[in-house]
């Protein structure tokens, strides 16, 4: 390819065209391809490339700690888990179209943040934007927000995203100006964006570490008329036991 025509293609932002011209060329050569052929294998080849850009934007934009996906989470190891209803809303994408949380709530280890994780990735795939953010750091975020004035920027970003997980929520307690803002996060997304929720406590143990029982009503409430909860406090741990020495 000349100089010429590279830079063309790198004005235009044809970057897999660029990369991949000879190559394209001599597929066409040995398949015999028509010229409609070769052009509609290009388009098609370029549009994917770019399809996979976005998904690797998005999925950087995430900041998901531990990369999980449905497909190796260990249903066999946890067989009082709903494996039907997590799936079908996996599949079907109806709490996303119809702004509909996801909760779950468990011990320590069986696999909530996994699962979360799945249903974040998924969507990400299909398109969607998405964020990962534990709990404490998303307060803290919040609350760091108030000394600079920019709390509203920060609630925009938490409010736009198309899919939130706020993992590990009740492993640390909150000053009252965090559960509001937390509260505020909560209700800009409420029937609008659905948020995924994991938790080592019972929504009936909240106030232990929100400290504000009118708050924490109201939310819960916002939270269960528009979510579906996975009770997960019968499984079992999944991380694997140290031996120990006898």
């Amino acid at each position: 390819m000349n100089p010429e025509l590279t830079e063309k293609l790198k004005y235009l932002r044809l970057v897999g065209l660029c990369a991949h011209w000879d190559e394209y060329l001599l597929l066409a050569a040995q398949k015999r391809f028509s010229h409609a052929h070769l052009l509609t294998h290009v388009v098609d080849e370029e549009s994917r490339l770019r399809r996979e850009h976005a998904r690797q934007r998005r999925m950087s934009s995430a900041k998901i700690i531990e990369p999980r996906v449905m497909e190796t989470f260990p249903f066999e190891r946890q067989p009082k888990l709903n494996k039907k209803k997590i799936m079908a809303l996996y599949d079907s994408f109806n709490y996303l179209t119809q702004a509909q949380n996801i909760a779950w709530l468990g011990g320590t280890g069986c696999g909530k943040s996994g699962l979360a994780t799945g249903f974040l990735i998924h969507a990400i795939n299909q398109g969607y934007t998405g964020r990962f953010v534990r709990f404490s750091e998303l307060v803290s975020e919040l609350y760091a927000a108030v000394a600079d004035h920019s709390e509203a920027k920060v609630l925009k970003h938490y409010c736009d995203v198309e899919l939130l997980q706020i993992d590990e929520l009740g492993y640390i307690e909150v000053e009252p100006v965090q559960v509001g803002l937390f509260f505020t996060l909560m209700q800009r997304r409420y029937k609008k964006r659905p948020t995924l929720i994991t938790s080592n406590l019972g929504f009936s143990e909240w106030r232990s570490f929100l400290k504000n029982d009118h708050l924490t009503a109201a939310l819960i409430d916002r939270l269960t008329e528009t979510s579906h909860v996975f009770n997960m406090k019968e499984c079992g741990s999944l991380r694997d036991k140290l031996s120990q020495e006898p």
